[in-house]
This record gives structure tokens, C-alpha cells and sequence, in this order.
């Protein structure tokens, strides 16, 4: 299946799910500018730059894509790496996301620096300045990235077209009120706009767990 197809599947379901919720009364009849917002469950996972990626698997390997997601161009690779912290303490099995990227960069829960013994900064992707060291081990070697090591800050990918719908301006922060039994307002949601960027907003393992998501959920803007 294409990105565009899977793109356009997955906007179905998310319209059939929407109508659902609503006919059972899960979600109130709303305002244009509060429609329902599909939050995405984001694990451990890293971003590597080609020659990082290179160093760690053999140079001419190639990252191999196994589930496109919902991010025009990004995809789930059936690589993955060990994350080693300053203490020894390991994490196996830590996802690539692909494509490459200009950066090198490991996006952990709260949980996960815990047991890693970090503390961990919250950041938007990029922003990696003074954060924790960490160190990746693949099939050829191990790589210590002087800094990388972040949580990543909860955040909502949008179109241009949907900023404008809602009202919305790249960089500002809005609170998202989750639906379901667990219901809660995740707050101080980092909004980013982008010409291809597809609807959906990012929270971690930890914050799914709190709001009782299992795979998608759903919210409103509040």
C-alpha cells in the first residue's frame, strides 16, 4: 500500500471512529474549531543521521522500512538499536525511525530515563543542546553521542489547511481534553504546522498509559 493510501485509509477510520463516538455520545456535538484530534501512541524510538547509521550496521547499509506512518515520508524501520546510559544501564530493542535526519537524537518516556537513570529534558524534536549523552550500539560498533537523549514534548502535527480551520499558528500551545474513561486535558501542546504535515497528535508511552490509550485515541482542542 502507498503512503498516499494509507494516508487516505487511515482518514477513514478516523471519520468512521469519529461517527461512532458521537452516536454513543463519547463526544459532544462540536464547533468547527474543537473537532476530534486522533492522538498517536509515540514509543522509544531514535533518529539517525546516514553516517551514524552507517557506523552502527555497516557502511552501504540502507535503513529498511517496514510500516509507514502517519507523518508524510516517515516510516518504522526493522532496524533497531541498543541504548546504553553513562551508568551502564541498558534499553534493547530501540526502534529507528527513518528518514535519515540532519541530526542524531533518542526520544524516551519519563519511564525510560528512570530506568536509564537520565534526566531527561523535554524538548521539540532538534533541540538537543545540554542534553544527556547516550550511547548507541548496533552490529558493527557503539557510538556515544555527546548529547541526544530527550523526551520528547507532547505535540500536534497539522496542515496548513487544518491550522487555519482551527485557528492556529505554528509554535503555539493549546490543551487537548482526552475522551474515553480516563478521561483528562493534556496541556502545553506544542502545535506544528507543515504544508504535508498530517493531523494527529504525538504523546509518549507514559502519557497514553495515564490516559488509557491503546493504540489511537481521540481528543478535542479545549
Amino acid at each position: 500500500m502507498s503512503v498516499t493510501e494509507t494516508q487516505a485509509w487511515d482518514e477513514v477510520i478516523r471519520l468512521v471512529v469519529e461517527a461512532v463516538c458521537r452516536e454513543v455520545g463519547t463526544i459532544d456535538s462540536l464547533p468547527d474549531h474543537t473537532l476530534s484530534i486522533p492522538l498517536e501512541v509515540s514509543n522509544r524510538h531514535c533518529h539517525l543521521t546516514r553516517e551514524t547509521f552507517e557506523a552502527l550496521f555497516g557502511t552501504g547499509q540502507q535503513l529498511t522500512p517496514i510500516r509507514w506512518l502517519s507523518q508524510p515520508s516517515e516510516f518504522a524501520c526493522k532496524e533497531n538499536v541498543t541504548v546504553i546510559s553513562s551508568s551502564m544501564r541498558v534499553l534493547e530493542g530501540v526502534r529507528i525511525v527513518g528518514p535519515y535526519r540532519k541530526y542524531d537524537q533518542v526520544e524516551l518516556s519519563l519511564t525510560d530515563g528512570f530506568h536509564l537513570g537520565l534526566d531527561l529534558p523535554t524538548r521539540l524534536t532538534g533541540d538537543l543542546e545540554d542534553s544527556p549523552p547516550i550511547t548507541l550500539a548496533g552490529p558493527q560498533r557503539a557510538i556515544t553521542l555527546k548529547e541526544g537523549a530527550i523526551r520528547a514534548a507532547r505535540h500536534v502535527h497539522m496542515s496548513s489547511s487544518d491550522a487555519e480551520r482551527f485557528r492556529l499558528r505554528d509554535g503555539e500551545k493549546i490543551d487537548i481534553e482526552v475522551f474515553g474513561p480516563n478521561e483528562l486535558v493534556f496541556r502545553q501542546v506544542v502545535v506544528r504546522v507543515t504544508s504535508q504535515g498530517k493531523l494527529a497528535c504525538h504523546i509518549n508511552t507514559d502519557e497514553a498509559n495515564a490516559a488509557g490509550i491503546r493504540g489511537t485515541g481521540y481528543g478535542r482542542i479545549v
